[in-house]
């Protein structure tokens, strides 16, 4: 691999096109293609500097790295297609999904492509956020990855050679970020409904730990509740496939789904979000 790779981003989206623009820093290019792309994508690529081109082909062919950064549903099929175009870099599969799930993905593109199995944990990497990309895979190629996001607002941490095992720490960690914001939105719903709301968030600003203090938080919960709910799935999948009990999960992807309409609406206030979780 040249020593300023060119990197390849696929359907990035607000945490895709932010760690893209990171990666820039090491990078030759960051290519992405806007083919069937909504103008929300077009405009986002278009702010993070991003350098589009006209097919899925032209970007494997030029790419020496692909980061995968897209809805979990989605991975495999994107996968599936990046194998069936002879791509023959390193693939580095960063998708929320499962550890099982990543392990296939890995069979899909082992005839010919390396892959780095990793996990975002944080925000994107915007106005000071600086989340961790963790990753797991061959050591030389790991080790490539790390290179790429030197002196960014990307860390990187390797956890080993085994894929799986970033995957398994992001849904790990995901499983219970996600669903205490879930849980808080149920307990300030259940207050209002006896109007005791107020009396709620004074009781649990007295742990400034606690995410029941940061009630405020519900509304991007709900904006963000298209791309959590299906995260949660894939959690419990792992959690079930460990032979542990999957179904607290599953309810918290089933209550995100109520919000499903409400997807990155930034306007949205703590009112709204309350009102539309009442109504299935």
């Amino acid at each position: 691999m040249p020593q300023q790779p060119v990197v390849g981003i696929l359907h990035p989206g607000s945490m895709g096109a932010a760690v893209a623009a990171c990666a820039a820093t090491n990078a030759a290019a960051v290519l992405w293609c806007g083919q069937g792309r909504s103008p929300a994508s077009m405009a986002r690529a278009e702010q993070f500097g991003l350098t589009p081109v006209s097919a899925l082909q032209e970007l494997l062919d030029r790419s020496d790295v692909v980061i995968s950064l897209c809805p979990p549903a989605a991975a495999e099929d994107l996968a599936r297609d990046v194998a069936e175009h002879g791509f023959t870099g390193m693939y580095v599969e960063a998708n929320a999904i499962n550890p099982e799930r990543t392990t296939r993905i890995a069979g899909l593109l082992e005839q010919g492509a390396t892959v780095v199995d990793g996990g975002v944990i944080g925000s994107p990497p915007v106005r000071g956020k600086t989340p961790t990309l963790y990753l797991s895979g061959p050591a030389t190629a790991t080790a490539r990855i790390e290179a790429l996001f030197v002196g960014t607002a990307v860390q990187t941490m390797t956890l080993g050679t085994e894929i799986g095992k970033a995957s398994a720490l992001k849904l790990s960690y995901a499983s219970f970020q996600k669903t205490s914001r879930v849980l808080v939105a149920l307990a300030v719903g259940m207050a209002r409904e006896h109007g005791v709301d107020q009396e709620l968030i004074e009781v649990a600003s007295r742990r400034t730990d606690s995410y029941l203090a940061e009630p405020e938080y519900v509304a991007k919960t709900a904006a963000r509740a298209w791309r959590w709910g299906p995260e949660l799935e894939e959690a419990a999948d792992s959690l079930e496939a460990a032979g542990l009990p999957p179904e607290m999960l599953r309810a918290a992807a089933a209550t995100l789904a109520r919000w499903d309409d409400a997807k990155d609406d930034g306007e949205l206030t703590l009112t709204d979000a309350l009102n539309r979780l009442a109504q299935p």
